[in-house]
């Protein structure tokens, strides 16, 4: 949090996640696939199988996670969006995917009533395009 949040750095990586549970997998992979020029043998086969199952596994809890945290994110935005937006804008609310939703959040309550007009109008319609057009960036610190 030290330099602040923009659209260049709001991107995460976790490190203990992507590249330390990540590297112990795939090394764990990679030697359970050597193991096997010692021969086909039933321990072999096994260590095998679950160092596949420990990579799918790592494959399949990082969606799950983002997808709770997409959620959140959307009736957080539903709730801040029927405090802040105009009369006429808060029954479209509903017209907004959860994907522009989440580019929203980064807008400050300002500047939203015009994004929101914008992204309804079909100008804006990318997450991309709708992070870029911010002008008072609000940094999300407690994404997973």
């Amino acid at each position: 949090m030290d330099q602040g949040q923009t659209f260049q750095n709001h991107g995460r990586v976790e490190p203990v996640y992507h590249i330390g549970v990540f590297g112990l997998f795939i090394l764990n992979f990679l030697w359970s696939a050597w193991q096997m020029r010692n021969g086909i043998t039933g321990e072999n086969v096994m260590g095998l199988l679950l160092a596949i199952g420990l990579l799918l596994l790592f494959f399949a809890v990082r969606p799950m996670i983002l997808r709770v945290q997409d959620r959140l994110i959307r009736l957080e935005m539903q709730l801040r969006l029927q405090k802040i937006l105009p009369a006429d804008l808060q029954p479209r609310v509903k017209e907004l995917t959860v994907r522009q939703l989440i580019a929203l959040r980064f807008a400050s309550d300002a500047e939203m009533a015009d994004l929101v007009r914008e992204v309804l109008g079909g100008k804006l319609a990318s997450g991309k395009e709708i992070k870029m057009k911010i002008k008072n960036w609000q940094g999300d610190y407690l994404r997973a």
